[in-house]
Order: structure tokens, then sequence, then C-alpha cells
């Protein structure tokens, strides 16, 4: 197999992980993700445990990659390097946030969630889509 085989098939394993994991911890369901939101009624903190989960497997998997020296299926690790904080991430992050509170889904979960396709589902993928190309002709 040639590495450009190999790179897609380990990101096809990754995604079918990730997946797996959020369907396993029941994330896919808008319902406890909008239950650990509301922390004025009955609050359901399965997605705390979730997030801590998933920044110590990446906290620890990120030096075990480091450790290396270099990634597996690349010739070197692709970094992003902008480190500044402007308005298009901020107000990116704050429509994120406010599309993540009023659906229950952020994107890994909507995509996720697909095989159970309902309107709101339908209408949260259509809106994510849209947002992509408007950030895209946005930034040109």
């Amino acid at each position: 197999m040639n590495s450009a085989t190999v790179k897609t098939a380990a990101g096809y394993i990754a995604g079918l992980l990730f997946g797996l994991g959020l369907a396993i911890s029941g994330m896919t369901d808008p319902a406890r993700v909008l239950g650990f939101l509301d922390v004025a009624g009955a609050w359901d903190p399965t997605l705390m445990f979730v997030l801590g989960s998933a920044v110590g497997t990446t906290f620890v998997g990120y030096r075990l990659v480091f450790a290396r020296g270099e990634p597996l299926f690349s010739p070197n690790f692709q970094l992003p390097t902008k480190q500044a904080l402007d308005g298009k991430l901020l107000g990116g992050a704050a429509l994120f946030g406010i599309g993540w509170g009023l659906s229950g889904y952020c994107p890994g979960p909507a995509i996720a969630s697909i095989g159970g396709l309902s309107l709101p589902l339908l209408a949260l993928l259509a809106a994510m889509v849209a947002g992509w190309f408007i950030a895209k002709r946005i930034s040109q």
C-alpha cells in the first residue's frame, strides 16, 4: 500500500473511533448537551466527564506522538502557527457556541447522528454547510 492510502485509512479509522466514542458516551443525543448547559435546572454532568477524558487522552497522546520526533504518515508535523486572537476567531467561536447551545449539537456529533436524521438535525447540518461557504467567501 502506498503512503497516501495508509494516511487516508488512518484518518477514517480515527474518525470511526471518534464517532464510536461519541455514540457510546451518549454525546450524539442533543438532550445530553442541553442538559449540561442547563446549570439552573436538571443539570447533566456527563459532558464534563467526556470532555475531561478527551483532554486527558489528548495530553498523554500528544506527548507520546511528539516524543517520536516525527509523525507516522507525514514527513513533519503540521502545527498551527497563528497565535493572535482576532475578530474572525472570536466571532467564529461565539457563533459556534451559540449554535451548539441552541441545537445541542457540535459538528462531530451532528455528523455522527446522520443515521437518525431528524428535521432539527437537517436544519443544523444545512446551517453548518452554509456557514462554511459564507466563511470561505468572507475570508477571501
